[in-house]
């Protein structure tokens, strides 16, 4: 008796480790809804429209930076401070803002390869970009937006991206 209840209980056990995880919860609506955002976002930026961007962000707190390649960390901490994280700490999302508004000559962001990730009401866009200034790459890299749906409308809460300089 005690063999079949193992046999069993391991039958059970193998079953549920072979099974597939949990699927995240998306809809065909969200996605199409968090897409709008980037275009909404890409558009706002060529236009000059701050308050436009603004209003796809969940608040102007939000993370919004760049952390810098380990070698220039390593090199900042060797000449000036050893706690030195490469994450900016100040500016953010507001500097960005000005930045836009202040442009002179025309900017821009491409995106390319937009990938979704949403479960409910928390949601990824990735994707390579390339930052335009008056018709010219003038960085390229990886981009990532963390989302959330506050109130029926997805809402942009934090804002990463890797840095690449064209060569000359």
């Amino acid at each position: 008796m005690r063999r079949f209840i193992s046999a069993v209980l391991c039958g059970l056990f193998a079953s549920a480790a072979l099974a597939a995880p949990p699927k995240a919860v998306s809809t065909p609506e969200d996605v199409a809804a968090i897409t709008a955002v980037t275009e909404q976002f890409q558009a706002a930026l060529k236009a000059k429209d701050v308050k436009v961007l603004s209003a796809l962000m969940l608040n102007s707190n939000i993370m919004w930076t760049a952390p810098m390649a380990d070698q220039r960390v390593q090199q900042i901490r060797a000449e000036l401070d050893p706690n030195f994280d490469g994450v900016r700490a100040s500016g953010g999302y507001n500097d960005f803002a000005q930045f836009v508004k202040d442009a002179k000559l025309p900017i821009e962001e491409r995106f390319y390869n937009v990938k979704i990730t949403q479960d409910g009401d928390l949601a990824w866009v990735m994707f390579d970009y390339e930052f335009v200034g008056d018709g010219k790459v003038e960085n390229y890299g990886v981009e990532t937006w963390q989302m959330v749906k506050r109130g029926g409308q997805w809402k942009i809460f934090s804002v990463v991206w890797s840095v690449h300089i064209p060569e000359t």
